[in-house]
């Protein structure tokens, strides 16, 4: 367990790499939001941008309610739980939120970044 990483996953920092090589900047890492850490959060924008574990926030491919009995199910739910009072909070307080697969950013970076670029792109007119 201690050899699992909560913050810079190999999946983030590949985000954050094409983000940084298409010429997206203003970023911050794993900052303090509303509601808990924000993986990229683009602060100016207010657009939070989190790259969920496939197995630790619960993809049906990875994870089914009761095939573990006691601790995995309930971290898992928690975990569940914690995200949607991050995305309500987040978004009570004027975010866009995009929660993307750690398995979609290792398989296709660049149409992960096509997406925050057009929610950034949107946020940019709501803001100016």
């Amino acid at each position: 367990m201690a050899s699992i990483r909560g913050a810079d996953t190999r999946p983030e920092r590949l985000l954050r790499s094409v983000l940084w090589h298409e010429g997206i900047r203003g970023f911050r890492c794993q900052w303090r939001g509303p509601g808990g850490r924000i993986d990229i959060a683009f602060t100016r924008w207010r657009v939070a941008v989190f790259v969920d574990g496939s197995f630790w926030h619960g993809h049906p491919s990875k994870w089914q309610p009761g095939r573990w009995s006691g601790y995995w199910d309930e971290k898992i739910k928690r975990n569940l739980a914690r995200d949607a009072r991050q995305n309500a909070a987040l978004e009570e307080a004027g975010w866009h939120v995009i929660r993307v697969w750690d398995f979609e950013v290792e398989q296709d970076a660049p149409s992960i970044v096509s997406l925050v670029a057009d929610e950034l792109r949107a946020a940019r007119c709501r803001v100016s």
